[in-house]
């Protein structure tokens, strides 16, 4: 019997809808494949990884990803597995996706594959669908050069990276040596050309490359950096985590979508605590958000960071927690500073309704800095504000009982309970709250359907 990960499986054909004329393959000259204007003295550079050296197995790739790095590697051009995917198998960790390289430009990837499109303005790629998936792929790219003028402004921002390369200046160009992994289709080797796998080793996040050039061309690498420390356990290198922080107001040049996205996957995946620890620690967080680092640094807050721990927990269990929950609760510390000293103030204690514009008054500024979409902001103020109705037990007055059916209820006992788990100041509330719930739904189900009255026909 042939050896599954050394015999290359034959596959089936993509399916394809009816030929056109621009979709015929073409014949590529020698001389335009990109991988033959690289020298070959540089190739010697790489540290490869026989196959029977490494732990990836073929059988931990989708069907879908190997049609194309196989097509693309019978057509001529080079096909290698590339980035987070290489380094999540060598660790026996499930890829959240699978990006392929190549040498082919994204013309001819479109020309090999008809269930594809072109994307992308900075960064051109293309996207091949299938009915399940979409599988990415790049042309290997260099850095782009820089003019004079950005030289002498100092102006390292990337704005368009479109230089095509060959793989060493693809893994150059890359953010940390441990995402510049790539696995050759073509016999199923390991190739490491910035020493990813000494890195993997030592478990460093190590920036490839000048770290105070690397952050300064794009400052979210900053928090990648966090990411990654954080959801693999490793630790940032010195060099890497010094650059952070003479840097760390750079990521104020970052797009805020982009941040605001990058801080939602710190809360999201289960590694969160650890994340901004570590955001807290090198003052990253200082720049994008004051506010809440001035209320959760120096342990201001510690049910903050055991909220942090129970939410973790949550989210590996499998529980689906809303992207307002999540937001809600890095920016709860700070909304119960706020209020607190604001009742000192008044000297007396809020009601209900000043709460609720106390809240909205006060998390507007920070949503729009952030550039959340206006129904995000809108579902974080509904959960902060119902999460105050929730403070006060409940009752079986009938405007309690529709209020179990708001849409912001579940969201505002969804952070209830990460509250309560994480001080004992609010377990009884979230307790009955959660029974009184169950015990109106469960009335609500045993109810009979209603039936619908017949009118009456005139004349």
């Amino acid at each position: 019997m042939s050896d599954p990960d050394t015999t290359p499986p034959e596959l089936s054909p993509l399916p394809e809808p009816a030929a056109r004329p621009d979709d015929e393959p073409i014949v590529v000259a020698a001389e335009a494949q990109p991988g033959e204007t690289q020298p070959v003295a540089a190739e010697a550079d790489a540290q490869v990884i026989d196959r029977s050296e490494h732990t990836i197995s073929r059988r931990r790739i989708p069907e879908n990803v190997l049609k194309v790095l196989y097509r693309l590697h019978r057509s001529g051009y080079r096909a290698y597995l590339c980035g987070g995917s290489v380094r999540d198998l060598l660790t026996n960790r499930t890829p959240k996706d699978f990006d392929v390289a190549t040498d082919a430009h994204p013309a001819e990837i479109r020309r090999l594959f008809r269930n594809s499109r072109i994307i992308g303005r900075r960064f051109r790629l293309v996207h091949i669908i299938f009915q399940d998936m979409i599988v990415e792929v790049a042309t290997f790219r260099r850095e782009p050069e820089r003019s004079a003028a950005d030289e002498e402004a100092e102006d390292f921002l990337i704005t368009d990276d479109n230089t095509f390369g060959s793989p060493l200046q693809d893994a150059r160009r890359r953010d940390f040596t441990i995402n510049a992994l790539f696995y050759n289709i073509a016999d199923f080797s390991v190739i490491d050309y910035v020493g990813g796998l000494a890195d993997m080793e030592t478990k460093h996040i190590r920036v490839i490359g000048d770290p105070d050039v690397r952050f300064r061309e794009d400052p979210v690498r900053m928090m990648r950096a966090i990411e990654f420390a954080s959801r693999l356990q490793f630790t940032i290198e010195t060099e890497t985590y010094a650059a952070i922080l003479r840097h760390r107001n750079e990521i104020l040049k970052a797009s805020p979508p982009r941040v605001s996205e990058e801080i939602l996957e710190l809360l999201r995946r289960g590694w969160a605590r650890g994340a901004f620890r570590l955001m807290v620690d090198s003052a990253l967080l200082e720049p994008l958000i004051p506010e809440i680092y001035r209320s959760i640094s120096g342990d201001k807050a510690p049910y903050f960071w055991k909220m942090l721990e129970v939410l973790d927990r949550t989210v590996q269990a499998g529980r689906k927690i809303s992207d307002a929950v999540l937001l809600s609760v890095l920016l709860l510390p700070w909304v119960v500073t706020e209020l607190e000293a604001e009742e000192n103030r008044r000297d007396v204690k809020m009601r209900i309704s000043d709460v609720i514009i106390f809240i909205r008054d006060l998390i507007q500024p920070i949503c729009a800095r952030m550039a959340l979409a206006a129904g995000t902001r809108h579902q974080i103020e509904q959960a902060l504000e119902t999460l105050w109705r929730l403070l006060e037990a409940p009752s079986d007055k009938r405007s309690q009982i529709r209020f179990v059916y708001r849409e912001p209820f579940n969201d505002a006992l969804a952070l209830l309970e990460l509250f309560a788990l994480s001080s004992p100041r609010f377990v009884e509330q979230y307790r009955q709250w959660q029974q009184f719930a169950q015990r109106v739904r469960r009335a609500d189900e045993s109810l009979p359907p209603p039936t619908r009255k017949r009118r009456r026909r005139k004349g």
